[in-house]
């Protein structure tokens, strides 16, 4: 541009009038026909969870449809890859072509394993106006770096088209706990096959890489399990207020666990016992202790159901179950529930706690129980899921178990935002934006630090929770709270400058078509800020 008008003030006093006209022509032509150049703001981007490190650099590197991605690894890197071009391709129509190299890169984005990064989940991102690098420890790591990339990621619309730019940027980034959940309830109320993929679509953009599923509880049987069918039968069929319920066949939890898995995300399936049991009991006379059937219920209370501790069938029953679970559960743990369990004694609860726990270490699997759990006898690579009581909580870190926490009144998804909240219960108290957020499992029970901790899970429970527009409304925001206190360094966390970041995602949320609570304490950004030069 300067080029041009430097030779048009050397030589316009010698050319005629036309050559003037025709050479301003061509100038106008040659100015008009160059796009604008593209220009982005790490200032106008809130990544959540903050990473480790973040150092803005000038300048934008633009994503186009000539853009070649590279990929420097194995087989799961050039998956990853293929994920995030995917992704380009439905935000812009762009087909991002990727090729194998081992040479150096010096435009493009590149993937790439390095041995230099040493976390697990870590990762690397080097971003210039020519050259996006993302490095990782591993295809996992990568997937992590992508959600990353992607909140980066600005589009612009104009009467060009769509136009993409990623800021230029140095991120180095991994996680603080290897444990970062939400737990769905299917059994109150039953959700799809489509409905639980959106959802673990949704976590996988915050880089949570746990979905514990509630599969069964007094309103609901949601699994199949061939050897015992009138569990789905009777038990699936019926929810919270007399809904038709629902289940999921084996070749459909499958493909549950398969979807997750193709987003670094681990499925955990809980089977709650001996309490929560009703669904079970209906459909299977023979474990109760009397031998009737009772009722199907569709109510909300808790604690009257248990499974007859006293006979051998109840025991054949759970390791049936236990066993089909494990043949279709790739990841390393399963949930025995455990909780509320108050029509069972104490002295019939611990063997019963003790003798399902050895069930699950015999099919390879690691138990996960409620809090309750640390009566029993607990092996050192159980984990206690603490939720209602600290002494609980404290008593099973005395046994040398880890603890989950999922504190109730910090972390139960299904409580209301305030006492006008038209979803959810308040039994737990409630919990706002800034509460959900503004706490640290780390110093929340006295004498229970990080290293007692494997993680952070958000639970949403579902009695009020009927469709996938209910999820979203009581998840989102608080999930990315909950997903940045599982995985940001603590001294990076504080409130207002976290408020700040939640408000600049109300345009992806929006153009995810997430159905937002959008509360008053986060000042959104319903704007688009991103400009041209």
């Amino acid at each position: 541009m300067k080029n041009y008008i430097k030779i048009f003030s050397l030589t316009g006093k010698y050319m005629s009038t036309l050559g003037k006209t025709i050479f301003l022509f061509l100038f106008i032509f040659a100015s008009c026909s160059k796009k604008p150049k593209l220009q982005t703001s790490m200032e106008d981007i809130g990544l959540i969870p903050i990473p480790v490190s973040v150092d803005s650099q000038p300048g934008t590197f633009e994503i186009l449809e000539s853009t070649p991605i590279y990929v420097n690894g194995d087989d799961e890197l050039v998956k990853v890859a293929n994920y995030f071009s995917e992704t380009i391709h439905i935000i812009s129509d762009f087909h991002l072509e990727i090729a194998s190299s081992s040479e150096e890169i010096k435009s493009g984005v590149l993937f790439k394993i390095s041995s230099e990064i040493k976390n697990e989940e870590g990762y690397k991102i080097t971003a210039s106006e020519n050259l996006i690098t993302l490095e990782a420890k591993d295809a996992e790591g990568a997937f992590r770096g992508v959600q990353t990339l992607l909140q980066l990621l600005s589009v612009q619309e104009n009467a060009d088209g769509i136009r993409l730019g990623i800021p230029a940027v140095k991120i180095e980034d991994y996680p603080q706990y290897e444990y970062r959940g939400s737990m769905l309830d299917v059994s109150r109320h039953f959700f799809s096959v489509d409905e639980v993929k959106r959802y673990i679509d949704l976590m996988a953009s915050y880089k949570l890489n746990v979905l514990h599923l509630h599969l069964t509880d007094d309103q609901g049987w949601r699994i199949e399990i061939k050897s015992w069918p009138k569990l789905t039968k009777i038990g699936g069929s019926t929810e919270v207020d007399g809904g038709d319920g629902g289940f999921y066949t084996q070749e459909q939890y499958k493909d549950i666990v398969n979807y997750a898995a193709a987003r670094y995300i681990t499925i955990i399936p809980e089977i709650d016992m001996p309490g929560h049991t009703n669904a079970a009991l209906a459909s299977y006379p023979e474990l109760n202790c009397d031998g009737n059937a009772p009722e199907l219920y569709t109510g909300t209370e808790v604690g009257f159901s248990s499974l007859c501790i006293d006979k051998e069938i109840t025991y054949k029953f759970v390791e049936d179950v236990i066993k089909e679970l494990v043949e279709i559960t790739p990841g390393p743990y399963i949930h025995i529930g455990g909780d509320e369990s108050h029509s069972t004694e104490l002295e019939d609860y611990i063997p019963f706690v003790t003798r399902v726990q050895d069930m699950v270490y015999k099919y390879g699997k690691t138990p996960i129980g409620w809090d309750e759990i640390r009566h029993a006898k607990l092996k050192k690579a159980s984990i206690v899921q603490f939720w209602a009581n600290k002494e609980n909580a404290k008593a099973a870190v005395k046994q040398g178990v880890k603890v989950l926490m999922s504190p109730s009144a910090r972390s139960y998804m299904d409580m209301k935002y305030d006492s006008i909240t038209p979803l959810g219960l308040q039994w737990a108290g409630l919990i706002n934006v800034k509460k959900a957020y503004n706490w640290n499992p780390a110093t929340l029970v006295d004498s229970i630090s990080k290293k007692d901790i494997i993680g952070v899970e958000a639970p949403l429970w579902a009695e009020t929770i009927e469709t996938m527009e209910d999820i979203e409304y009581m998840t989102f925001p608080r999930l990315l709270g909950y997903a940045e206190i599982s995985w940001s360094p603590d001294s990076l966390r504080n409130w207002e400058t976290y408020k700040l970041r939640l408000a600049k995602q109300y345009k992806d949320l929006k153009l995810k078509n997430v159905n937002l609570y959008e509360s008053k304490m986060v000042p959104w950004e319903k704007g688009i800020k991103d400009s041209l030069e």
